[in-house]
């Protein structure tokens, strides 16, 4: 019911609801099905905690099933995070229990960060909480997921001392933009530096708690004002090249495309509840709603022949939509439902003209990210570095 919702186009609960009971009364009549909405909505706060999770597993199980040659990009097992926040009803609930992220007199907000396979465009994991917790500490709770190995990419915003040492530490790699709010070091005095490549990451409180420097290759990409600055952990050019590191951050743009998809195409840029616990389970559930879209389409997609890459969302959810009215009707398809989410691929065509609007007011000129702040390091930290690098050899 709760993955049907989220397909369905009417504008509040209750007539979604209303007309998912429908559909599922015709597809399995011999199934009791509740009749309040409400009933409906705390049974499932009830049974979340068990069934979220299972299914979220098994969301993942059959992607690693299905992905095939595209379980790999670049070589890499790829995974772009990014956060977003999604509008909830203005309630005295949702303002008290969410918060307002935003400026004065926003809704209340939620605040979702997404693990998005590059390989297959799907989601892998995504944590939900309240508009003001930050789009760092979810990710935190994200990195558990990650499969051993793998490769963050993210935007700036998410590179930090905690996270690089977290993620090497439990041995994953990242590749992460950097701006001018970073602080980083150079010509600390290690074994191997490579001019210009080479810096460290390493904040007085690390410095204060005796941890040691992250020694980390930086990657210049572009010129002039459109400079992109990356760190990695990676620091052979042989494993991991500025070309594949070009790739590799440009297509991390597929979760902005997908969060695109979400809000606009699947219409849940604002959440229908009206308390912060139903807020945030309609949150969660219509994102699996989408990522199950995801899966059986691409499924199909790459049975075919094409990119996973390539999937529609708008063509998935008109063709599922048919399919659910056709139920309802007891019409059956002259094509299969697998054949036609087999072609919801995206037009091939070349775009003639720009695609953004001609005049924009109240569009964001946000400045790009600046370079990030390198230094050399001083005496005090060339020995300080030596003394923790001596102790953990002996260690």
């Amino acid at each position: 019911m709760a993955v049907l919702m989220s397909w369905n186009e009417m504008p509040t609960l209750t007539e979604r609801f209303a007309a998912v009971g429908q559909q599922l009364h015709a597809l399995y009549p011999r199934w009791r099905l509740g009749t309040s909405y409400s009933g409906w909505s705390s049974a499932l706060q009830e049974w979340s905690g068990k069934l979220f999770p299972a299914i979220v597993l098994r969301l993942r199980e059959r992607m690693k099933a299905v992905a095939s040659d595209y379980q790999r990009r670049q070589g890499w097992l790829a995974f772009a995070a990014d956060g977003s926040r999604a509008e909830c009803p203005r309630t005295e609930a949702n303002e008290q229990g969410l918060g307002c992220a935003g400026k004065e007199r926003t809704t209340p907000q939620l605040m979702m960060t997404t693990l998005y396979h590059m390989g297959t465009g799907l989601p892998w994991a995504f944590a939900v909480g309240p508009g003001i917790e930050s789009e760092r500490s979810q990710l935190d709770r994200l990195i558990e997921t990650l499969p051993e190995k793998a490769l963050l990419v993210t935007d700036a915003g998410f590179a930090s001392y905690e996270l690089c040492d977290s993620l090497q530490k439990k041995g994953r790699h990242f590749l992460l933009r950097v701006g001018s709010n970073l602080r980083l070091l150079s010509d600390l005095g290690f074994a191997y530096e490579v001019q210009g490549q080479t810096v460290y990451l390493w904040t007085q409180k690390a410095q204060q708690q005796h941890k040691p420097p992250l020694q980390l290759r930086l990657i210049v990409l572009g010129s002039g004002e459109k400079r992109v600055y990356l760190i990695t952990d990676i620091l052979d050019p042989a494993v991991l090249s500025e070309e594949q590191a070009q790739t590799l951050y440009a297509m991390r743009w597929g979760v902005e495309v997908f969060y695109s998809s979400y809000k606009r195409t699947m219409d849940h840029h604002k959440m229908l509840s009206r308390t912060p616990a139903t807020c945030m389970e309609e949150l969660r559930w219509t994102m699996v709603g989408l990522w199950m879209m995801g899966l059986m389409s691409v499924e199909r997609i790459i049975a075919g022949g094409n990119d996973p890459l390539a999937w529609s969302v708008a063509k998935s959810r008109n063709r599922l939509r048919r399919a659910l009215r056709g139920a309802l009707c007891g019409e059956r398809p002259c094509v299969a439902l697998d054949e036609q989410l087999a072609s919801a691929v995206k037009d091939t065509y070349t775009r003639q003209r720009p695609k953004k609007a001609r005049n924009w007011p109240h569009k964001k000129k946000e400045r790009p990210p600046g370079p990030p702040q390198i230094r050399p390091a001083t005496r005090a930290e060339i020995e300080l570095a030596q003394q923790l690098t001596t102790k953990s050899i002996a260690v």
